[in-house]
């Protein structure tokens, strides 16, 4: 957001639309100048460029929470653990991300009584008592930094990943992403 105030200030007669979706929308069909994913979801002909630091996740739950179901010590002990899903727009529950200690990744379908399709949701959740939830580490922080939730599986977490702005390859870029495009690049290093 920082840098979409800089745009915009840089840039008084451009308009922004953010649409937040957890959708893989096709943003040519859609009418999208430009979209936000990561790396490993990014379609092969798009032009991709990274934007902010790695993003990594976090399993949390309530201190409460963990005082009267204990503390899962490894990926498999969820299944014994209530946990709070999230639900894509194509009606897919995501399944939890973890990698070995042999450096072989894997996925864990969670059960749980508390499905959302929102983080924000699932974190106040997981405050409440509900369970625990994969989020994005950043997002969780600032619960976590109060007491109010507590990280579990840390050694069992993916490394970070990269968030791209991607759009297609074509020789016409409008101008507003164009100056957008711009300013990324010139403020990666300082963001």
């Amino acid at each position: 957001m920082p840098r979409l105030a800089r745009f915009l200030a840089a840039h008084p007669g451009m308009a922004v639309e953010l649409s937040c979706d957890e959708a893989l929308v096709d943003i040519v069909a859609a009418g999208f100048d430009a979209g936000l994913r990561f790396g490993e979801s990014l379609q092969g002909d798009m032009v991709a460029l990274p934007v902010g630091a790695p993003q990594r996740f976090a399993v949390v739950a309530a201190p409460a929470y963990l005082a009267r179901h204990g503390t899962p010590r490894t990926p498999a002990e969820l299944m014994a653990h209530a946990c709070i899903r999230l639900r894509f727009p194509s009606g897919r529950l995501y399944g939890w991300e973890f990698v070995a200690p042999d450096g072989r990744g894997f996925e864990v379908q969670v059960a749980g009584a508390f499905t959302a399709n929102d983080q924000t949701a699932m974190l106040l959740a997981a405050e409440a008592g509900l369970g625990l939830a994969y989020v994005y580490e950043g997002q969780a922080a600032p619960a976590v930094a109060a007491g109010r939730l507590v990280r579990v599986l840390q050694d069992w977490l993916p490394p970070a990943e990269q968030l791209y702005l991607y759009h297609p390859s074509r020789r016409l870029q409008p101008a507003g992403l164009r100056a957008l495009l711009d300013l990324l690049r010139s403020t990666e290093d300082s963001a």
